[in-house]
């Protein structure tokens, strides 16, 4: 099995900042994974990775299940 997904969850106090990504991306180093989720309860973003062009795109929704394990839709 691979993860696909890495959600971070931070306490509705914490704002989501740069810092708060820097996490989630540096845990990814070693997972590799297509989305990072990151939320206070208040604020989430999502984003996904784009490993061939070294980019990634913030999303306007978190992708439903189906659609992750189904890439090709």
């Amino acid at each position: 099995l691979q993860p696909r997904m890495i959600m971070e969850y931070k306490a509705p106090t914490i704002e989501i900042t740069q810092k708060v990504f820097d996490q989630i991306a540096a845990y990814n180093l070693l997972l590799h994974v297509d989305y990072l989720v990151m939320s206070n309860g208040l604020q989430h973003y999502c984003c996904r990775m784009d490993y061939e062009n070294r980019r990634y795109e913030f999303l306007r929704d978190i992708p439903d299940y189906n659609d992750i394990n189904n890439p090709q839709q």
